[in-house]
């Protein structure tokens, strides 16, 4: 299982920081867009995408009304994955041809609240499903346990799938993640806000070796 350090940042130069931050400890984030109407919150503009000069490859999580507005006017080498919401205002096929067209994979975004009726066609085509186990937009949100049993269903469906989850990850909760089949986990607030980030990024992978110690003997 690994572990991708979240950004979510207001501001630009904050986004840097934390991406000049992570520079020393992963060579892959995921970042946080958010327009203030998807979601409460709003992040910096997506252009500013477009001036990132640190080096880890990254993702990026679309928290928008319109993801492929957005997506049009992002260009940058080092984006891997454009991760979109099926709420948001957006052809999923459509957005998903157009990422391809462009060599960039598309990933969906599950809310805590969306039924797997709701998105088990869609998933067929894409290679990556995004879980969310808070509700979006705010670092530090409460975790929703409810969201395991949906992951777990679904990792049966959809065995060749990357699995992901995003929010509430902690220490103490990690290994209900690994039990059920999760690819990866993003973490922001307990990587970002406390303490310093590679320290806390490291006793995640040690949580993770340890466990892969034991299942190997």
């Amino acid at each position: 299982m690994k572990v991708v350090p979240a950004i979510l940042a207001e501001k630009f130069d904050d986004c840097l920081k934390m991406l000049r931050q992570a520079e020393s400890f992963t060579d892959y984030v995921q970042i946080d867009l958010m327009d203030g109407e998807f979601v409460p919150s709003r992040s910096f503009s997506g252009e500013e995408i477009n001036r990132i000069n640190a080096s880890p490859d990254f993702e990026i999580h679309l928290m928008v009304k319109d993801p492929a507005s957005l997506m049009a006017r992002i260009r940058h080498p080092r984006l891997k994955k454009a991760i979109f919401h099926l709420e948001s205002k957006v052809d999923p096929i459509d957005f998903i041809r157009r990422m391809e067209q462009r060599g960039i994979p598309a990933g969906l975004a599950v809310n805590p609240e969306t039924e797997l009726i709701q998105f088990r066609e869609i998933s067929k085509h894409v290679g990556t499903l995004l879980f969310l186990a808070v509700d979006p937009g705010h670092y530090g949100s409460p975790f929703r346990p409810e969201v395991l049993k949906k992951v777990k269903e679904t990792r049966r469906l959809f065995p060749d799938k990357i699995i992901s989850v995003d929010g509430g990850v902690s220490l103490e909760n990690l290994k209900l993640f690994k039990e059920i089949g999760v690819d990866s986990v993003c973490v922001g607030s307990r990587i970002f806000l406390k303490g310093v980030p590679e320290e806390n990024y490291r006793q995640f992978i040690n949580k993770i070796k340890e466990w892969e110690a034991v299942e190997t003997k």
